[in-house]
């Protein structure tokens, strides 16, 4: 498939703001809430970037006088048309350096969201086109998260919580949230990768461990590891 790449309109034209590091950690911060249908409140902007409430009341501020966000009902906001093409880029841009620092750098997979946290926000658009073209055009980063395409419809969400099957379920694993870089290595200690399909052998009701076989190996997942994964259930089993 061949992508059509555009080039980007410089800041000074098309927006009202300069689209600085910390522009772009709450543009892509409101867009990770907002695509899995969660309000982009203060308080949740504010738990993300790990800043107070009145820091996030000033930077929407600015953001709304920019129309890179717009109030969508009390205390809550969403990115503009204007402002999701921006975050897009910030997401494209940080998926595909994790990618590369995987594959070619050999990063492990619970250490490069670090790394691109810090490269996103001073990669060209030249750079970024080569690394695409260099790692053939990836769809999605080492943790399964999709990875934007310059001219095509971006879907952000769509899998199933592991947490959502049942006792008996087959489950493929295709996303694992990479924000929590101990419970990264330990999935990959028990070999539960985007990719893999294990059976779900018990589950607690609410937010309790869950027991699972990937191959012939039985473990048990905390509830708060079990919350990182998504992916799809395949099938369901006769429960032993």
């Amino acid at each position: 498939m061949t992508f059509e790449i555009t080039d980007k309109v410089p800041a000074e034209r098309c927006c009202q703001i300069e689209l600085t590091e910390t522009v772009e950690n709450y543009l892509k911060a409101i867009f990770a809430i907002t695509s899995r249908g969660a309000p982009g409140s203060t308080s949740s902007i504010a738990a993300r970037l790990g800043v107070t409430p009145p820091s996030v009341t000033s930077m929407l501020g600015r953001l709304r006088d920019s129309e890179l966000v717009e109030q969508t009902s009390w205390g809550q906001v969403a990115l503009t048309e204007h402002g999701e093409e921006h975050a897009r880029g910030v997401v494209r841009r940080h998926r595909l350096l994790e990618t590369f620092l995987h594959r070619v750098l050999g990063v492990s997979w619970d250490e490069i969201h670090e790394e691109a946290e810090v490269l996103e926000h001073h990669l060209s658009e030249r750079l970024e086109q080569l690394i695409d073209a260099a790692l053939g055009f990836p769809e999605r980063d080492p943790h399964g998260d999709p990875i934007p395409r310059p001219t095509v419809k971006h879907e952000e969400d769509g899998e199933t919580p592991l947490a959502d099957s049942a006792q008996g379920d087959h489950f493929l694993v295709q996303r694992v949230n990479d924000s929590d870089s101990a419970a990264l290595r330990h999935l990959a200690d028990l070999g539960i990768l985007p990719g893999v399909s294990l059976e779900v052998e018990s589950c607690s009701s609410g937010e309790g461990p869950m027991q699972v076989r990937v191959r012939d190996r039985t473990s048990v997942l905390s509830g708060d590891v079990v919350d990182l994964i998504r992916g799809e259930v395949c099938a369901q089993v006769a429960t032993r």
